[in-house]
């Protein structure tokens, strides 16, 4: 091998070490750049040999650079493989696909539409995460329609409309507008007059039975050649409210032989007896359905994308019927699969949380065993922690699998630098200290943070440790902030070891609190409730305070009353 080549070796061999290191932010490897090396440089094959050897001191070089300065070197030999590699930086920070069209809208407007027959459960955060962070993305409109047009199968709750919208707030996203489809009752019976006059709908009284045979054999109902002006007076007494539930009923001219029964003259509009719980809505009882009442929001707000499960595909197929009576435009449609979450022994649905509230089996929704946002806020887990989580599923039509542990994480890094640390001793047994220790151990509020300072923790005659932390007879442990002690004739001997014991020996480290002088904690759990002490500073943490219980995971205080202390468990 000449010096020429060698030359060459050494700056082909820099430039791909410097990419490999840059690119995955660590040093970089002879093996891992081997083959570009010789895939670009098919020169250098009959020399396969000596080129790892040449490689190497280069490589090592490299290594011994920090990020920045191979980010720059790599700037200076090879500029368009930085920013290649800048540019795939970005596309790994794309954190949610494009819209479909979107650059043919001047505004993108979306809307997260609850059915408020309660508060949300985990699942529920998915579609107002997305919809947020795309809004942010595209500086676009979203707004909140509550689709409350069903007051008897799926009932309106009068204390559900806040407690959603307090659960986007708590998911980081404030709506541009909101509305209550039951305040727009007129609306829709105006659009079914006029879809009435455009031939695209027909009064029916058949029964859901009898009417259901005739879909299913693609005949057509005999109500449906009625002309337009009998059409328009029996629906203006369904209005009136002059028909019983079930008794007759306003459809969508369809197609009756469409291949997809579902689609074959749909209901718009039914009678329902239960007067609305909103004291506005009450005396309605002709109602339109959803995929009417969804249809003309959607085209009347404007709105250019809809979201929406996999499930409903059948409702855009139905609403185009609509759309094409009015000659309108319809919206850009995104399906996804259901998201499924593990972690909780409770179905994700608010009908069973109900029922198991109902039935005293659950506290309320917030009961930490509940897959609900107000258990999880509770706990003190951030709604940018859910949202985080929500987003990075994307928007996937197959079902999608939710792990917990990445809303921990994202939470983890949101708290931890905050979160001052406790002992807390769970169901402890008290083991007497002799030997003549400290008084008192003084352990750091936060071990990256020496400016707040210790607390202190008074040591007294007994301490409490945990069961499973209670070592064999003549063993050793370290009682965190303490010393070490050996574990003799049913007590804690200080045994005067420094911390080379930990460090060389591989002594435990172990959590405790005074026997004396603790603070009785409750804290709750997903899996239940846990009794236990902490250390005496406990008792002076605010409400909402999110602390960290060493050896144990992050929890968000209570409240403090005169016989115990409540915790909320949130993570690891």
């Amino acid at each position: 091998m000449n010096d020429d080549l060698r030359e060459q070796i050494e700056r082909e061999a820099e430039k791909h070490a410097l990419i490999n290191a840059v690119k995955h932010e660590s040093d970089a490897d002879v093996g891992a750049i081997m083959g570009p090396l010789m895939g670009e440089n098919p020169e250098f094959r009959e020399h396969g040999d000596e080129i790892p050897g040449v490689a190497g001191g280069v490589i090592a070089e490299i290594n011994g650079l920090d990020h920045e300065e191979r980010r720059e070197r790599l700037g200076e030999i090879a500029p368009e493989e930085l920013d290649e590699l800048d540019s795939e930086d970005d596309e790994e920070e794309e954190i949610l696909p494009e819209l479909p069209n979107a650059d043919e809208y001047d505004q993108i407007r979306m809307r997260v539409a609850p059915n408020p027959n309660g508060p949300w459960h985990l699942g529920h955060a998915r579609m107002p995460a997305v919809i947020g962070t795309y809004k942010e993305l595209y500086d676009g409109w979203f707004c909140v329609r509550f689709d409350d047009t069903d007051p008897e199968t799926k009932r309106p709750d009068l204390d559900a409309y806040d407690e959603i919208l307090d659960a986007i707030e708590y998911l980081g996203f404030e709506p541009d507008e909101t509305y209550l489809a039951s305040d727009r009752v007129e609306t829709y019976y105006e659009h079914a007059r006029e879809l009435i006059e455009a031939g695209g709908a027909y009064t029916c009284s058949c029964s859901g039975e009898e009417f259901s045979n005739l879909k299913n054999s693609g005949e057509a109902c005999p109500h449906r050649d009625k002309d337009a002006e009998t059409t328009r007076e029996e629906f203006e007494a369904m209005v009136d409210g002059e028909y019983e539930s079930g008794e007759m009923v306003l459809r969508v001219r369809t197609d009756i032989e469409h291949k997809n029964p579902a689609l074959r003259d749909f209901v718009a509009f039914r009678m329902i007896d239960t007067p609305h719980p909103r004291e506005e809505a009450a005396e309605y009882r002709c109602w339109p359905m959803l995929d009417f009442q969804s249809g003309i929001d959607d085209h009347l707000l404007g709105i250019t994308h809809i979201i929406r499960g996999i499930d409903l595909q059948d409702s855009a197929k139905r609403q185009r019927f609509v759309y094409d009576y009015f000659d309108w435009e319809y919206p850009e449609v995104i399906h996804w699969g259901h998201v499924q979450i593990d972690a909780y022994d409770v179905k994700m649905s608010t009908s069973t949380i109900k029922e198991l509230i109902d039935d005293g089996d659950l506290d309320g929704w917030d009961d930490p065993r509940a897959p609900t946002l107000a258990s999880v806020s509770r706990r003190g887990i951030r709604g940018e922690a859910v949202t985080d989580a929500m987003v990075e599923l994307g928007t996937s039509t197959s079902n999608v699998d939710l792990a917990m542990s990445s809303v921990y994480a994202n939470n983890r890094d949101l708290v931890d630098d905050g979160a001052d640390r406790y002992f807390f001793v769970r169901e402890g047994t008290e083991v007497a200290l002799t030997g003549g220790g400290p008084d008192a151990a003084e352990p750091a509020r936060h071990p990256d943070h020496e400016d707040r300072g210790t607390r202190e923790i008074p040591v007294g005659g007994a301490v409490l440790v945990e069961p499973e932390d209670l070592p064999d007879r003549e063993e050793r442990v370290w009682l965190k902030g303490l010393g070490c002690v050996r574990y003799t004739r049913d007590a804690f001997q200080f045994t005067g070891d420094d911390i080379d014991a930990v460090r060389d020996e591989g002594v435990d480290v172990i959590h405790w609190a005074p026997a004396d002088e603790s603070v009785p904690v409750r804290m709750r759990t997903p899996e239940g409730d846990v009794e236990g002490a902490a250390e005496p500073e406990f008792a002076d943490t605010d409400a909402d305070e999110v602390v960290q219980f060493e050896r144990i995971g992050f929890a968000r205080v209570d409240r403090h009353d005169d016989e115990e202390s409540v915790a909320y468990y949130a993570h690891p």
